[in-house]
């Protein structure tokens, strides 16, 4: 069974040494989401989620909406385990899989194979599941002979080929997914939404955010929107393309 619930889940961030907090609130706001405030001994926190309950089960496709910094990333990274709720309390049964940041765990000294087994690893993977989809990720790649030599030696392009292929190689339960589908140049974002639409039917159930309302419409079933941490379920119509 999968399955992922929140019960009135918050999540919070306490500053410390607030001096200086008109800038620092600004920056946090941006990177973090959610409403500034003051706890009992006064203080400063931000509260990137706020109450925010739901269930999702097998076969929900979620979308998230939101102008930036209203807690999608929060949520999204709340969900895979990243951040832990200040109060509250969250269930889930499934695999969790991840499409946050690309490149994750990625280090430019180490070849594209070591950084295969190393990003494979971090996910959870064993060795061997790992070195069976090599040469699967190294076709999709278009890396050929690269594959053996320091990533810093990589293009832009080639790197994002690498990340990308690693990030979809294997078949989630719960697939959880942050802005991904402008990767790389045109040719390869074809085969990458290709890759994409596949994953997504494959997986039991999957949370995406995303600026855009056709992909939101075209991929999910429920629509939830977030506003400085408050988490609301809209119907299609509130979804603009």
């Amino acid at each position: 069974m999968i399955r992922i619930a929140f019960q009135d889940v918050t999540v919070e961030f306490p500053i410390f040494n607030a001096r200086g907090m008109s800038l620092r609130n600004h920056l946090i706001r941006i990177g973090t989401g959610g409403l500034i405030e003051k706890d009992a001994v006064r203080h400063q926190i931000v509260t990137a989620l706020k109450n925010v309950s739901f269930e999702l089960r097998d076969g929900d496709r979620v979308g998230l909406l939101g102008h930036n910094g209203a807690g999608k990333s929060t949520l999204l990274r709340t969900i895979a385990g990243i951040y832990f709720p200040t109060r509250g309390r969250i269930f889930h049964q499934g695999k969790i899989s991840t499409l946050l940041e690309l490149g994750a765990g990625m280090d430019a000294e180490l070849s594209g194979e070591e950084n295969v087994i190393r990003m494979g690893l971090i996910q959870g993977m064993t060795l061997e599941a790992i070195r069976d989809l090599l040469p699967a990720i190294v076709e999709f790649s278009d890396l050929g002979d690269f594959i053996h030599l320091p990533v810093r030696t990589y293009s832009a392009g080639m790197s994002t080929r690498l990340m990308f292929a690693v990030a979809t190689c294997w078949q989630p339960e719960i697939l959880v997914i942050d802005e991904i589908f402008g990767a790389g140049d045109e040719a390869f974002q074809n085969r990458a939404r290709e890759r994409m639409e596949k994953l997504l039917e494959q997986a039991g159930l999957f949370v995406f955010a995303s600026h855009s309302g056709e992909l939101i419409r075209r991929y999910c079933n429920r629509f939830f929107r977030l506003e400085h941490g408050t988490l609301t379920e809209v119907d299609a119509d509130a979804v603009h393309v």
